[in-house]
């Protein structure tokens, strides 16, 4: 029976395995034809071994769903080409190739995020929307939607342009009039409408200008959970971030078009940017182009307190310490390693004091041989001269050294 649970398991492993393909820098001969999605990956990387079970669990999904992507991953450390030929800087990397174009994932981690964004982009880059009903079914799907509605103009040919650049954070559509909802009031067709937070806002050239600058201030709720990945990616935008700094497990109750506002899941990202702890639940103001922040000087309890707070930050009352200066950069980095090591230790204390243990060690006793060992005698005798005479621990003295041509006629008269 043991032996069948066995057998049972390792089939188990090879078809996971057998979803995700072993790729060589040849791979690049089937990008024309086919739709791949490959992580690029290092052996010494810690994260690529802790993300590596999720990659499975993706191809298999995407393979029990009869997918067009094929799944891979490829070795840079061996195939160091196809690191320089696609400039991959950081591991793991991942990347779904469609034709001739490349779309780099920069999401979470996770198999719903990766799964969807792979359905997203390996589809068409616009889908048109042909009926009230499908327009009802993609609302309740999505929290956010961007759709061009009207004819042919020049304006679509710049919307499609736009939605090539974005598809990697979400959707785009093309619909009539007829379909949109009732509520909808469109004031000139063709029309670019962004539908989200249960209501639709319009994109106006005077007012809004570049058409793709509008569509990434816009590609956000105006409230949701942000994680590190898209709180890295507003850094690009001209709003500020309002975050609610929470603990899931314990949640607690808790318009500005300036900002953008969200929260945030536990404080370990926020700690290592301000470089301090934030006690949860708490509202933090973030300037992600210079990576400044503002926290409140007192106890938001109202309405009435966050508003004030809010414009102290917009009329430029409040201070927004931080920064992204090389002294900044530089703190930071000792300030994550220094939390780092600390949460090494209260994880693993005995793992952690081997680790930091045996470096020091080794250092120690190469010091100490270093400061105690005794420096050779280089200096070789004359030949043909006697050596000086030894003295014992008496301090008489010891048989005298003689030299080699000495010993040597000794030896001839003995023989003789």
């Amino acid at each position: 029976m043991r032996n069948l649970i066995l057998t049972a398991l390792l089939s188990v492993s090879a078809v996971v395995s057998g979803n995700v393909e072993d790729l060589d820098d040849k791979f690049k001969d089937y990008l024309k034809y086919e739709l791949w999605l490959v992580e690029f990956y290092a052996p010494w990387c810690a994260y690529c071994h802790t993300f590596e079970p999720i990659w499975h669990e993706v191809g298999a999904e995407l393979k029990s769903m009869g997918s067009p992507v094929n799944v891979g991953k490829i070795d840079t450390t061996v195939h160091t080409s196809i690191a320089s030929e696609f400039n991959i800087c950081g591991y793991p990397t991942i990347k779904l190739f469609k034709g001739e174009l490349s779309f780099d994932y920069k999401g979470p981690r996770t198999k719903d995020a990766i799964i969807e964004f792979t359905n997203r982009v390996s589809g068409p880059v616009v889908r048109p929307l042909s009926s009230v009903q499908l327009f009802q079914h993609v609302m309740s799907r999505h929290d956010l939607i961007f759709v061009y509605i009207g004819r042919e103009l020049l304006l679509k040919k710049e919307y499609y342009k736009a939605a090539t650049e974005y598809i990697v954070h979400t959707y785009f559509f093309t619909a009539s009039e007829e379909v949109l909802p009732k509520a909808v009031t469109l004031q000139d067709v063709p029309a670019i409408a962004v539908f989200k937070d249960r209501t639709y806002y319009l994109y106006n050239e005077f007012l809004d200008g570049d058409l793709s600058s509008w569509i990434n201030r816009e590609r956000f709720p105006s409230y949701f959970q942000i994680d590190s990945f898209s709180l890295y990616q507003m850094g690009e935008l001209s709003k500020l971030v309002a975050l609610a700094v929470v603990d899931e497990k314990n949640p607690s109750e808790e318009s500005i078009r300036d900002y953008q506002f969200g929260f945030m899941d536990g404080n370990e990202y926020i700690n290592g940017l301000i470089m301090g702890e934030v006690e949860m639940p708490s509202i933090i103001v973030l300037n992600m182009t210079i990576d400044g922040y503002c926290l409140p000087e007192s106890k938001i309890e109202t309405i009435e307190d966050l508003l004030r707070f809010l414009n102290s930050v917009l009329d430029g009352s409040a201070k927004l310490p931080g920064g992204n200066g090389f002294l900044q950069h530089a703190k930071r980095s000792l300030y994550k390693a220094k939390s780092t090591v600390v949460s090494m230790f209260q994880a693993a204390p005995f793992f952690s004091c081997f680790v930091f243990g045996l470096p020091v060690g080794i250092v120690a006793l190469v010091i100490w041989a270093t400061c105690t060992a005794v420096p050779a005698d280089d200096e070789k005798p004359v030949e043909g001269a006697t050596a000086s005479p030894v003295l014992d621990a008496h301090g008489k003295k010891a048989i005298e050294l003689q030299s080699d041509s000495t010993e040597k006629t000794s030896e001839a008269k003995k023989e003789d």
